[in-house]
């Protein structure tokens, strides 16, 4: 049975729901010396904010299938160490994102209307209104920089607020920010314009310090900025100074460049200042939604399953993973056979999608039918995360192209590799309820399902070959569960599948290419 290992505090339905298929050990609090000697027992690792999966731990982890964090970001995991390793990285984006985006939201009306500091205030038995004269976000203008799924909703209960909405987001379109209400600018002119800054977008090394003494000199003087995204986005010595000489108004952050907050001058901030402790998943719904979704995703990487939200599988959000799932299966069908057909120092693989499968991602494609390709050097080794590595790393070229004029089938997906058993090309479609056909093989038109054991033979369409070949098997022992010919002209070159019920005997391919006609012979085991 499967080992999992929490090594920080999960909410007992995520526990519940890994029970079902691993044994779980809760262990919190773990040094990274005392983690690197045990996860090695562990096919699995769930973890939050309070575990730092260093490329040490990973290396360790000689059995792990999957990382999880139960939150929205993974920068305490190096991912580009588990995908060399070939381990999948999951997170949920989605869990905390209600939470996050109110949480950003209630930090913008704590820092208007000074609300901890006139708590404090009443609680020590003050009565001072004048202190804390707020300011109103109505018909203000907030600038969101990042308009994902938070930064989304954000921007609707600000918009229903009745405040004006700005949005610097370089990866989304202008017809989607003005679907969200948003208008869509530079960050300088969101910067110079912005009564309010808030933001939601990761730390990259493009970001860090994304807001420094220069973007801070150049914003109002009445404006205030809030983080509840990653700490190192915002310099906060620079936002210090800036508040300290009155250069903006506020600032709420919930993140910070170190964790827990040490040694800062924004403490003594006063009431310009509102400062929380990475609260923004800490409700006890986004508690219990990261934690299902990913201890789901968890359980089915272990029972052999794609996971929804990987974030180190290329191309491979949730929901192309969905719609592109079936084509995935028979891209890497594909490229087992391809791959055994052209041998096994494949240097070139060309991925065609064909038919309506034209306009849809590639590289998912691409990565599954690698997957398949590279199976007979690797086996289980080889998955989604790691298989364009180790294509690339086994110097195989990879060419995409597609071409929506084929329409023999709704889609169809083309597999051509070279390698050490010279060129070869299959193509094969989805028929109804998703079953899988080979249609094309060396450009001879078939129309067979796949099968563990198979035959391919490439001769001369003649009398009497068929029975030969049929024959040659039988006195193998060899059953044939079912034969196809396909040809372009009769009596010309034709090739000849066959699916098995067992694998071939050694040593009987040299005596099929011995049948008269018959110029070569190739197996399969799929």
């Amino acid at each position: 049975m499967s080992k999992v290992l929490v090594s920080d505090p999960i909410d007992q339905a995520g526990i519940d729901i890994l029970s079902q298929v691993a044994t779980v050990d809760v262990k919190t609090g773990l040094k990274p010396e005392e983690l690197v000697q045990i996860i090695g027992e562990y096919d699995a690792l769930m973890i939050r904010s309070g575990t730092r999966v260093t490329q040490e731990i990973i290396e360790a982890g000689t059995q792990l299938k999957i990382i999880g964090r139960a939150g929205v970001g993974v920068d305490n995991v190096d991912v580009p160490a588990a995908t060399r390793k070939g381990i999948v990285v999951v997170n949920s984006p989605e869990g905390n994102t209600i939470a996050a985006a109110e949480h950003a939201l209630a930090m913008m009306l704590s820092l208007s209307r000074y609300i901890p500091d006139a708590n404090a205030s009443v609680k020590r038995g003050e009565w001072d209104r004048k202190s804390f004269i707020g300011a109103e976000v109505y018909k203000k203008t907030i600038g969101i920089v990042g308009l994902g799924k938070i930064g989304s909703h954000v921007a609707a209960v600000a918009r229903a607020m009745g405040m004006k909405l700005l949005a610097f987001d370089p990866f989304i379109s202008t017809e989607r920010a003005e679907q969200i209400g948003c208008q869509l600018v530079d960050l300088e002119v969101l910067i110079q314009q912005a009564d309010y800054i808030t933001l939601h977008i990761p730390k990259t090394p493009e970001t860090t310090h994304l807001i420094n003494t220069e973007r801070l000199a150049k914003m109002k003087p009445n404006a205030r900025i809030i983080n509840c995204a990653r700490g190192g986005i915002i310099d906060e010595e620079a936002l210090a100074v800036a508040l300290r000489e009155g250069k903006i108004a506020g600032a709420a952050l919930d993140v910070y460049e170190a964790e827990p907050l040490g040694e800062s001058s924004l403490k003594s901030l006063g009431q310009q200042a509102v400062l929380t402790p990475h609260l923004g998943a800490s409700t006890t719904e986004a508690q219990v939604n990261v934690a299902i979704d990913v201890a789901e995703q968890i359980r089915d990487v272990l029972l052999g399953l794609a996971a929804r939200s990987a974030v180190n599988i290329p191309g491979l959000s949730p929901d192309v993973m969905e719609e592109l799932k079936p084509y995935m299966q028979l891209a890497e069908t594909l490229g087992k056979l391809v791959g055994q057909l052209a041998g096994g120092r494949v240097e070139l693989l060309n991925v065609r999608l064909q038919g309506e499968l034209a306009t849809n991602k590639s590289q998912p494609l691409v990565v599954a039918s690698l997957k398949g390709l590279l199976y007979q050097a690797l086996r289980e080794r080889v998955n989604y995360v790691n298989a364009s590595i180790e294509a690339k790393e086994r110097g195989i070229r990879v060419i995409e192209t597609r071409d929506a004029s084929i329409k023999d089938y709704a889609g169809s997906l083309h597999l051509e590799a070279t390698g050490s058993l010279g060129t070869h090309s299959v193509t094969g479609a989805l028929f109804g309820g998703g079953e899988i056909r080979l249609t094309n093989l060396d450009d001879f038109p078939i129309n067979v399902p796949p099968n563990q054991h198979m035959l391919f033979t490439l001769h001369r369409d003649m009398p009497g070959i068929i029975g030969k070949l049929g024959s040659l098997l039988g006195s193998f022992n060899v059953n044939i569960a079912s034969m196809q010919v396909g040809r372009k002209i009769i009596r010309g070159d034709a090739v000849m599948v066959l699916s098995l019920d067992d694998p071939l005997p050694d040593g009987i391919l040299p005596e099929i290419i011995k049948v008269s006609g018959i110029r070569d012979a190739y197996t399969v085991t799929l």
